[in-house]
């Protein structure tokens, strides 16, 4: 009982880290249209960033967290405002060639930047310990993960489905000619939304830090892993993509657990299982 306890705790914390991560890429491909393969490296900014103020500057753990999401954004507005606004609409293929050198530009100026090092994130005492919940303890980071994962569900769903902003925005993706003749800034909307996605990255960098060590070659090792999440959950789907992560956490973690010479064999075994059953995903949107 001990192992299932402790399967089902790290893999409630590692799916978690992975929506919280994948959800911003899921709404810029599911609403937004864009294939961002850069996804991966913002997260690693956020990380890099959070690593800086922690260990060098000597910045607590929940000012280096706010400074790492804010100074990711603000990196990322440029760039979405010279390079991913020329993509806006183009076809896939532009998108991906845009956005994989868009990856490889960010990896190489972080490690001239930061060095070509693994970055750590020291935790505060206050996450370092454990939670006795009287028949087992969990530990106090993945606790704090996890909350983190259902809070930000909560509020982009509500921000999505529930506000005029998000009116606007799922009103610019079905018809944008449309939306703008009706008073909507579609630029704006794009870009509010392009940076709630980047700071999403940015903030499961830091949490997952733990999970998902912040290297120099992070943005490409997970990349495949972010994608196959939100195809998994269905693009622009946040029940999709919560569903999809906690599965596919789930299986992961018992995966290594349990047989841990297979690797990633049980995890990639069952996104072709599920993509077979649902081609669009658990959640998919239709075209």
């Amino acid at each position: 009982m001990q192992t299932v306890f402790s399967i089902a705790v790290d893999a409630l914390a590692y799916g978690m880290v992975l929506f919280v991560i994948s959800i911003g890429l899921s709404v810029t491909m599911g609403l937004m249209r864009v294939v961002n393969l850069a996804h991966g490296a913002f997260a690693m900014i956020g990380g890099y960033i959070a690593s800086y103020a922690a260990r060098d500057l000597g910045l607590g753990y929940g000012i280096a967290l706010m400074i790492a999401v804010f100074g990711t954004i603000v990196i990322a507005i440029p760039i979405e405002r010279l390079l991913y606004r020329r993509i806006y609409g183009a076809p896939e293929l532009t998108q991906v060639l845009m956005t994989i050198g868009i990856t490889f530009c960010i990896i190489g100026i972080a490690n001239y930047v930061f060095g070509p090092t693994l970055k750590t994130i020291p935790l505060p005492s206050r996450l370092q310990g454990s939670v006795d919940l009287g028949f087992r303890s969990i530990a106090t980071h993945r606790l704090f993960a996890i909350l983190c994962g259902l809070a930000v569900a909560a509020a982009l769903w509500y921000a999505i489905e529930k506000t005029a902003f998000g009116v606007k925005l799922r009103a610019a993706v079905d018809n944008a000619a449309m939306a703008a003749a009706l008073g909507v800034r579609t630029e704006i909307v794009y870009a509010v939304s392009f940076a709630i996605a980047v700071g999403l990255a940015a903030l499961g960098g830091v949490l997952g830090a733990e999970l998902l060590p912040v290297e120099p070659y992070y943005a490409l090792r997970y990349m495949v892993t972010f994608l196959v999440v939100v195809s998994v959950g269905g693009a622009g789907s946040i029940p999709g993509a919560l569903v999809a992560c906690l599965l596919l956490g789930g299986i992961d973690t018992a995966g290594r657990y349990l047989m841990p010479e297979f690797g990633e064999f049980f995890f990639y075994l069952a996104v072709i299982a599920i993509v077979c059953v649902f081609p669009r995903g658990l959640a998919g949107r239709t075209r």
